[in-house]
């Protein structure tokens, strides 16, 4: 087959040109080694440049392991890492420049974009975080992996990401990001904080086939820290399926929510071994209109909590909970639940079936249940909350299969 002039051009440049018309920038033509030993930030990054002019296709691949610090992705570009490759962080801490990020002390993580559209991670290889030798210390400053800042249009499919040193991916105040087709791995307990996918005041976000077995919150959305002074811009219009959550700590909607939470839907999702299932989890100084929720369709095996609604974590908190708290005035990062709706759930081996716990001040308003079945060891305890259910059926190993105490409404006592 011929070779044109325009594709020797090309392939001089570090270009090459696919069959299906698609520009190349082989990371390797940048001057990418692979040999899993010597940083290659510097090539990577180059190519990443280099192509993001073009439009082009960057391409991890023919190596085994790429060795990197912090890069930098731009606007129109797929970083395609091959099956087989792994792009693992570096080791070298000093690699990793404290930066200030979400409003508080962190790291630049290995990959990020900002003020960046169009962008799509992709190919069937591993981002490897090495977190190892930053979890031994949970009280050190630790980078992200992933990071999305404002971006617009953004895509991971078909690849595996692991071992963050602390949050793994973090779609921050970004709008229209899927993540599908992917596994997020970290072990449990030793690496603490490495939540999988955490939506922070973004909006349009798809969390569609993805596996999901970490050592922190499985999922965890949120939308401002604790005690903000403001604004901060809600997260809105999440959609989770055909999802499978292992060892972590469940679906969590919390527990830094201080511009709120609307339009959650989740649906055909299974939870096996995670110490929550569905968890919504604020406090006092954090919170904000939070509701507008549908879980349907869900199945839990071997699960701390099957379902889990407080305002009692962080601050403001007490030891008891709802059951010794006192009403507080409302401010603006007073939690106000509302409209959340679980429907076709079956929990086996649970520890707990039900915990919902609102405040004095601020009820959890209008949680439907429809057609519930836990199989547990305690029963649930409800505070300051309207419950109403449909074919629930909660069967404890001892004691009540409900305990309604202090402000509970509905039809559960």
């Amino acid at each position: 087959m011929r070779v044109t002039i325009v594709a020797l051009i090309l392939m001089s440049c570090g270009l090459a040109v696919a069959q299906g018309g698609e520009k190349i920038c082989d990371a390797k033509k940048y001057g990418a080694t692979g040999d899993g030993k010597t940083l290659d930030t510097a090539a990577i990054q180059k190519a990443i440049d280099d192509c993001a002019s073009k439009g082009a296709i960057v391409r991890l691949a023919g190596a085994t392991k790429f060795i990197s610090g912090p890069l930098v992705l731009k606007s129109h570009t797929t970083l395609e890492i091959a099956a087989g490759t792994t792009l693992e962080a570096s080791s070298n801490h000093d690699d990793f420049p404290e930066i200030e990020e979400f409003h508080d002390k962190g790291r630049q993580s290995l990959l990020s974009a900002k003020g960046a559209e169009d962008i799509t991670i992709r190919g069937g290889g591993v981002i490897d975080g090495a977190g190892a030798s930053w979890w031994v210390n949970p009280h050190q400053v630790r980078p992200r992996l992933v990071v999305f800042d404002h971006c617009k249009h953004v895509l991971m499919e078909n690849v595996t990401v692991q071992n963050s040193p602390m949050w793994q991916i973090v779609p921050y105040y970004s709008e229209d990001v899927t993540f599908r087709n992917m596994k997020v791995l970290a072990p449990e307990p030793e690496g603490h904080n490495t939540d999988g996918i955490d939506p922070f005041s973004s909006k349009h976000i798809v969390i569609d086939h993805v596996y999901i077995d970490t050592g922190d919150d499985n999922v965890a959305i949120k939308s401002g820290q604790p005690g903000s002074a403001g604004p901060d811009d809600p997260t809105v219009d999440i959609t989770i399926t055909d999802c499978t959550f292992m060892k972590g700590h469940g679906l969590s909607v919390g527990s830094e929510v201080a511009g709120g939470v609307q339009h959650l839907r989740v649906e055909h999702v299974t939870f096996n071994g995670t110490t929550q299932g569905i968890r919504i989890k604020s406090g006092r100084d954090r919170g904000n209109d939070i509701g507008d929720f549908v879980y349907k369709d869900i199945t839990m095996q071997d699960v701390g909590t099957a379902i889990q609604i407080t305002d009692y974590y962080g601050g403001g908190a007490t030891k008891e909970g709802a059951a010794a708290v006192s009403p507080a005035p409302e401010t603006r990062l007073t939690p106000h639940m509302h409209d959340i709706t679980i429907e076709n759930l079956k929990v086996t081996s649970a520890k707990m079936a039900m915990d919902i716990e609102g405040l004095p001040e601020a009820p959890v308003k209008n949680v439907m249940l429809k057609n519930v079945q836990i199989d547990s060891a305690k029963g649930a305890k409800i505070y300051y909350a309207e419950v109403v259910s449909q074919g629930l059926v909660i069967k404890p190993q001892t004691g009540p299969p409900v305990m309604a105490g202090a402000g509970a409404k509905g039809n559960l006592k």
